[in-house]
């Protein structure tokens, strides 16, 4: 893969994080740099006045900078703005940040030299990986702080990854014989400019949500099972007719993870008319949250190939100071990505709360001795709360706005906050379906002999590998965190 060439996915980027060395810059990336490089040293050398190049920023835009203030200027810029607040982000988001701004800056429209880049690419491939807090970014002239604490350690600041530990950034350069670098005229605002703390939360909830999307079918269907609930809302006429991309693939998934089962050959003949919403309408809801994950997808994958920092230097001649920096693009997304998410959560919740009621051959709470035993009633518990948690993290960020600068950026996207919710989000809905699936497989213990389809056994053991039936009262919570791990580990069978 080529850095500033290649169109990269959101796929691409994970791998590049796993192994740095499979993208490079060829030839023509460096050329772009080079010549973007060359373009800003001839603005500097002209008596324009061009944003960011020889003027103060924001407010200051109208401040005239001498060429000789100019690495200073850009200095002062990177330590005045990297006041983020709280935990540091995951190591692998800070990756994510890094392969994204490279891939933004090899474009060559931002005037940051090929040194500069070299080194983040060397960075990227010894494991030297930027400490990034995870508040102050309001998502408009970019990640403004995130970014300054990404490229703090260009200049010897800061604080760096190096494994699981956190060193002085100056303690690593001497160890590795590298020294700081001193940024040339744009290169500051370039490095910092930018919606790469944005997209790397989309990018890494990209990345579970796709799993999670799948295994909500998996653990829908396991239900279903235990349930002994009705196939016919899955058949594809009935999708054909309300042709919705996300529905009809979620139809097809439950077909499939439901053939050949004995226990829904055992509905054919009973007295029900209809499941709850929450069985029935699995293609529907679950369609919904895929079709906002795809919207999601296009919108970071366009991001992602774009060049989001400010101004844009065209030419010698030309650079145009735009908003290509506002996450609002990226922000709006995220928040409808959000509440796909929560709602996956929402629909497993009753799906377990239904399998505790002790209809249809079931006994109640799972349990064949309940009173003596609580049985399942405090697991959905847990997951209720995670549910109304999750509602509350569904207001939308993006709705918001606060005016910063002194006036001068007056309406802000507030995506990062959406993005770090959305992985929240995320996190919550792990546990909620480990709470389903505990359900699920207990069930099952009480339709035997019966056997479920093939991918349903094989999960149902996968589950049973790490979490016994439960005969009697023990700590079940230990159960739920044992089959969270599984999810976590992407175990489960999912297609």
């Amino acid at each position: 893969m080529i850095y500033g060439v290649d169109i990269l996915s959101f796929h691409d980027v994970l791998e590049i994080c796993k192994t740095p060395n499979k993208a490079k810059l060829n030839k023509a990336a460096k050329e772009q740099i080079l010549k973007s490089q060359k373009n800003v040293r001839k603005i500097v050398e002209s008596d324009r006045c061009v944003y960011g190049i020889n003027t103060g920023f924001g407010p200051l835009c109208d401040t005239k900078i001498s060429a000789d203030e100019t690495a200073l200027l850009q200095y002062n810029l990177i330590i005045s703005h990297a006041v983020g607040v709280g935990k540091p982000i995951d190591k692998e988001l800070s990756k994510i940040m890094m392969i994204a701004k490279v891939h933004a800056l090899s474009k060559g429209f931002s005037g940051v030299s090929l040194e500069v880049i070299e080194r983040m690419i060397l960075m990227l491939e010894k494991d030297i990986i930027p400490v990034v807090p995870e508040q102050g970014s309001v998502g408009a002239s970019g990640d403004l702080a995130p970014l300054a604490h990404l490229v703090l350690p260009l200049l010897g600041l800061g604080k760096v990854w190096v494994g699981d530990e956190i060193f002085p950034t100056a303690e690593i350069l001497e160890k590795n014989n590298l020294l700081p670098l001193s940024l040339g005229p744009k290169e500051g605002l370039g490095l910092i400019n930018g919606t790469q703390f944005i997209l790397a939360h989309a990018i890494k909830g990209l990345e579970k949500f796709e799993y999670l999307l799948d295994l909500a079918d998996m653990t829908a269907a396991m239900s279903l099972e235990a349930y002994r609930g009705s196939a016919s809302p899955f058949k594809k006429e009935l999708h054909e007719i309300r042709p919705f991309e996300g529905s009809k693939k979620v139809a097809a998934r439950m077909l499939k993870f439901l053939k050949g089962s004995e226990n829904l050959q055992a509905h054919e003949d009973c007295e029900r008319v209809q499941d709850p919403y929450s069985m029935r309408c699995v293609p529907q809801v679950h369609g919904a949250s895929r079709n906002a994950f795809e919207h999601l997808k296009m919108m970071a994958e366009t991001e992602l190939n774009s060049v989001t920092d400010n101004p844009i230097v065209l030419s010698a001649e030309e650079s145009i100071s735009g908003g290509n920096f506002h996450g609002q693009l990226m922000a709006l997304p995220l928040d409808y990505a959000t509440l796909a998410a929560a709602e996956l959560g929402n629909i497993s919740d009753r799906r377990s709360y239904l399998l505790l009621e002790g209809k249809y051959g079931l006994p109640r709470l799972l349990t064949e001795s309940s009173g003596l035993n609580s049985g399942f009633m405090i697991p959905q518990y847990t997951s209720a709360a995670l549910v109304t948690e999750n509602k509350t993290l569904c207001f939308p960020a993006s709705a918001d706005s606060i005016p910063t600068s002194l006036g001068q950026e007056d309406h802000v996207s507030m995506g990062s906050i959406s993005g770090r919710k959305f992985n929240q989000v995320l996190g919550n809905l792990v546990n909620i379906l480990a709470v389903e699936l505990m359900f699920a497989a207990q069930g099952l213990e009480f339709r035997r002999p019966a056997k479920c389809s093939k991918i349903i056994e094989e999960n149902f053991a996968i589950l049973r590998s790490k979490v016994t039936k439960l005969e009697d009262d023990r700590l079940i919570g230990e159960d739920m965190l044992a089959i969270a791990e599984l999810i976590n580990e992407r175990k489960f069978v999912v297609n």
